[in-house]
């Protein structure tokens, strides 16, 4: 890195970064200075394809021709060191066992998702482009800022997928270069460095293995599944000439083709910044999951095999993902459970005028406990247990009906539910059925709370109102419960996330 500072490497809203060729090894000294400023994302949803992919493969009676690869590796790109390995390696029971000749997933697994990101314009001897031509042109390196990052929990005991996302502004101690923001271990480290450093994060979780993979191949992996359909609440529009990123998306259901499809989850210039991307991410995800999980995909299986293997690298075997891939073939889309590592912005000048996600360790030591199998801690006993007197419950209008959310913040007072208020943006699009949202994670209480109200469907993910514990989303059977008039809605702004 030339003797930059962590400072100067952050210093804008994209980054211009040289390419990390020897990224330094696991407990190494560095020269770098503390400190950090990084602004873009990416994308988190790449492990589906795995499903969709390895299925295929199991349908199409390929087994024989894979069995040489079984216990190979074929996708990662880049061999770990003895120290490295080793991170990965903390539980040494086996992940799967043949059943019937088949690859079963045997005990819960954990596995981080780092999605990179490396642009073109960061490269030696980068050619200049005329202005608004192209969108931030990216490169297939791996080694850029993790601008996307998931811990994605396989649990065969529970028949579920619990997936935390961790904003990539958060701030952390990296081992060997200091506090800054967690995106910045893929660069200094690599996978095995960012897994040290999210395992200590997050309560000394085992990682089993990663999955890393770059924005260059995502947009063609979309335009090879058909594109998603996706509901955009407003219009997105930024404009960045120094590295050529140009997003400009209408408001509106519509298919994303691959290249509106990096403008959708890249872009972050709202009030919530990555925190409303993180969301956008999250709703993306279950998008991806309703529509391309499914038989036909399996025809596009040559064009997706070539995308894994250019822009991909993991330390899966083959017998592992297909494992991972039965598993996942046969969970209810309602045991995937999506959570956010809860936390606020910093301050102006907390920190040296650098914005960061400051995490809250008491909630997210909750999250660990109950979804992710740590062990209780010290942090997530001492937080009280969720009573209707202190959940803070958000009601957000899908209807342009007024009565509605004043009906459901009555029925709730009545109840007992002591904070009860408007949430600051109205869901834009009409929902048929009402949803409760669990915010931070908490089922059992949004469970409870639906029994309050007698309708809701309840979802566990991250794209509610940020200052809620729980978000209900008042949808038309609530007005038709209720003998309230439906009303033409009428398109306003909104929450950056929403859409489904």
């Amino acid at each position: 890195m030339a003797g930059r500072s962590l400072k100067q490497i952050f210093s804008r809203e994209e980054y211009f970064l040289p390419v990390a060729t020897n990224p330094i090894n696991l407990g190494q000294k560095t020269g770098l200075t503390k400190k950090s400023k990084p602004k873009q994302a990416f994308l988190n949803h790449k492990w589906t394809l795995f499903i969709v992919l390895f299925v295929a493969l199991l349908s199409g009676g390929l087994g024989a021709g894979l069995a040489f690869v079984l216990s190979s590796r074929p996708f990662q790109q880049r061999q770990l060191s003895t120290d490295e390995a080793a991170v990965f390696n903390r539980n040494a029971d086996s992940m799967t066992s043949a059943i019937a000749g088949v690859p079963t997933l045997t005990r819960p697994v954990n596995i981080l998702v780092l999605g990179t990101i490396m642009l073109t314009s960061d490269l030696p001897d980068a050619q200049s482009k005329a202005k608004g031509k192209y969108l931030a042109e990216v490169d297939n390196n791996l080694n850029g800022m993790s601008d996307a990052m998931l811990l994605i929990r396989f649990d065969p005991a529970t028949q579920k997928v619990a997936v935390l996302s961790i904003p990539r502004d958060s701030r952390v101690n990296i081992q060997g270069v200091g506090k800054t923001k967690i995106n910045f271990a893929n660069y200094a480290g690599g996978a095995s460095l960012s897994a040290q450093t999210v395992s200590q994060v997050l309560g000394d979780i085992p990682i089993d293995r990663y999955i890393r993979f770059n924005v260059n191949g995502f947009g063609k992996l979309v335009d090879a599944l058909g594109g998603i359909d996706i509901y955009v609440p407003k219009k997105l529009k930024y404009q960045d000439d120094s590295q050529h990123l140009y997003i400009n998306l209408n408001a509106g259901q519509q298919k994303l083709n691959g290249s509106k499809a990096i403008q959708y989850m890249r872009y972050r210039h709202d009030d919530l910044g990555d925190i409303g991307r993180v969301q956008r991410q999250q709703a993306f995800f279950r998008a991806f999951i309703e529509q391309k999980l499914k038989p036909e995909s399996i025809t596009k299986f040559s064009e997706i095999l070539a995308i894994i293997k250019d822009n991909i690298d993991t330390n899966l075997s083959v017998e592992e993902v297909l494992a991972l891939a039965g598993y996942t073939s046969k969970i209810d889309r309602k045991s995937i459970q999506m959570h956010m590592a809860p936390g606020r912005f910093s301050n102006s000048g907390e920190f040296d005028s650098l914005s960061y996600w400051i995490l809250d360790n008491r909630l997210l030591a909750k999250i660990m406990s109950q979804s992710f199998g740590v062990i209780k801690s010290a942090e997530a006993s001492a937080v009280e247990s969720s009573t209707p007197q202190t959940l803070r419950v958000a009601i957000q209008d899908s209807m342009s009906q007024p009565e509605g959310p004043k009906k459901a913040t009555t029925i709730l007072s009545k109840a007992g539910y002591a904070q009860v208020f408007a949430a600051g943006d109205r869901w834009t699009k009409t929902l048929a059925k009402t949803q409760i949202i669990a915010q931070n994670g908490d089922r059992a209480s949004a469970e409870k709370l639906r029994e309050s109200l007698g309708i809701g469907e309840v979802l566990v993910e991250s794209t509610g109102d940020i200052e809620s514990d729980i978000t209900v989303r008042v949808g038309k059977d609530w007005l038709q419960t209720h003998n309230i008039p439906l009303k033409p809605v009428k398109p306003t702004t909104t929450n950056p996330a929403n859409q489904r």
